[in-house]
């Protein structure tokens, strides 16, 4: 008969055993579940490039050549140019740049950024960041060859510049399709952060169709993939070695890599290079239109079912948007077929829409569904919305129901909004301040009725209903917005 002790033992160290094996086992086939970058690496670094720049500024040798001033600098200079250099003296010896490129000048080289070859004739594609101001621009290939490179041309909307330089035969990428990219895909970034040639790093896509501010026309590819300065420019390739995206920007409060970062879709790129290398600049469809988001509370004073689409907060006259057909508090719902759920959805599926093109919108206008066509527009180069004026000295009138008290546009502000009344006094507490209403805020339309007067805001306000909010447009600081109005008696 067996000691129960020893079985006892027996079994405790087979189940320990046990658990050893499965904790192995479970550790080798997460490993093996894991993508091996390896091959994808040594495929495609050699289309991937170093791109620095040279910019030249004037010595004060060359200025007193030009102008005949004194040969040596006299001390009020020495402040702007620094010590002078002693005859044959290389100005840039100290920073291992070699020799100036002429004289009477002083050049400043730095690493910027990354690129890669879409073209074995050379054509190369970087950020426009990284290349801007440049006098010159030398592109560093993987063989250690440097290439004096040309500016085909940039698009600063985008971020992107067009480069190229002399070589034939010259490894390529490959180019994907950014569209069907889906989040949670692991994803490889190969660039020079911080001067470090050819460095490796992976991640997942996090999310997609990001819009940053003051980027309206890119819907930004969100990764994980560490990215620090020198890597903008560079590619994002997915697994099968495809560029998805060019690295641009990252979120950051430390200035360096914090797990955020943003990368153009190449479908946008490619756009892009089309017209770049077509004509040298980049256009865009345009509406026309100042958009805003539409929140719980606007889709209830609206009466939608679901907070989404892009609420038209205000029209710039004469536009494609005005002229079509459109109207201050439409809701557009989809853009050619395509759903527009947030409001920053619609403006970069505008802006591929090539200018003189048709489109189809649907939009919800006083609660209906309608579909309206009309003809995109060419998004203006300054890319500046309409401003409007600022406000004069007010005459008031008696508070209202809101707890407001307005009065008629001057003629220099009607010039500038149209229609509407301004806010001249907001009692706190009351239904007006409690919607947000400050002083100098001109209200141009309540519940779908425009206001040209007090007399048509003071009959409009009276006739709220107390049951539901309802759509109010401002326009504040030169912006118009809906806002959600409920009164509270």
């Amino acid at each position: 008969m067996k000691n129960p002790a020893s079985v006892c033992k027996y079994t405790h160290f087979s189940s320990t055993a046990l658990l050893i094996f499965l904790s192995f086992f479970s550790a080798v086939s997460h490993a093996s579940s894991l993508p091996d970058f390896t091959q994808l690496v040594e495929t495609t670094s050699p289309s991937v490039v170093n791109i620095a720049t040279i910019k030249h500024g004037k010595s004060y040798s060359g200025l007193a050549e030009q102008y005949n001033l004194p040969k040596e600098m006299p001390e009020i200079f020495r402040h702007f140019f620094g010590p002078q250099q002693s005859p044959g003296q290389n100005p840039n010896q100290d920073r291992g740049y070699g020799q100036a490129p002429d004289r009477g000048r002083q050049s400043e080289k730095s690493s910027l950024g990354s690129g890669f070859i879409i073209s074995s004739d050379g054509y190369v594609l970087t950020n426009n960041h990284v290349v801007q101001g440049a006098d010159e621009i030398i592109v560093r290939l993987s063989d250690r060859r440097e290439l004096e490179a040309q500016l085909i041309g940039a698009d600063e909307r985008a971020d992107l510049a067009l480069l190229k330089v002399k070589a034939t035969g010259l490894p390529t990428v490959k180019l994907g399709n950014s569209d069907k990219l889906k989040v949670g895909e692991w994803v490889l970034a190969i660039g020079s952060p911080f001067g470090f040639d050819y460095s490796v790093t992976a991640g997942i896509v996090s999310a997609l169709g990001r819009s940053l501010p003051n980027e309206s026309y890119v819907p930004f590819i969100q990764t994980d993939v560490a990215i620090n300065p020198g890597n903008s420019g560079g590619p994002l390739f997915n697994l099968k070695g495809e560029v998805i995206g060019i690295n641009s920007q990252i979120y950051t409060r430390s200035g360096g890599f914090m797990g955020v970062s943003f990368a153009i879709p190449i479908s946008v790129a490619i756009n892009v290079v089309e017209q770049l290398k077509d004509k040298g600049k980049v256009s865009r469809g345009w509406l026309g239109v100042v958009i805003q988001e539409v929140n719980k509370e606007l889709a209830e004073s609206f009466g939608l079912k679901q907070a989404k689409g892009a609420l038209v907060a205000q029209l710039v006259p004469a536009s494609p948007a005005e002229l079509g057909g459109l109207m201050s508090g439409d809701i557009i719902t989809a853009f050619n077929g395509q759903e527009i759920n947030l409001s920053t959805d619609l403006p970069h599926r505008v802006g591929r829409v090539k200018p003189g093109s048709k489109a189809k919108l649907s939009i919800v206008r006083s609660g209906e569904s309608k579909i309206i066509e009309l003809e995109i527009g060419a998004l203006p180069e300054t890319g500046q919305q309409q401003r409007i004026g600022q406000h004069n000295s007010l005459q008031g009138h008696k508070e209202n129901r809101l707890g407001i008290v307005v009065s008629e546009l001057n003629q220099k502000q009607q010039r500038s909004f149209g229609n509407g009344v301004i806010v001249q006094k907001v009692a706190n507490g009351r239904s007006g301040s409690r919607a947000g209403i400050v002083s100098g805020d001109v209200i141009s339309m309540i519940y779908g009725e425009r206001i040209h007067s007090v007399e048509d805001f003071s009959r409009i306000v009276e006739a709220l209903p107390k049951s539901r909010s309802v759509p109010m447009q401002i326009v504040r600081r030169g912006a118009a917005m809906f806002i959600p109005l409920r009164l509270s008696e």
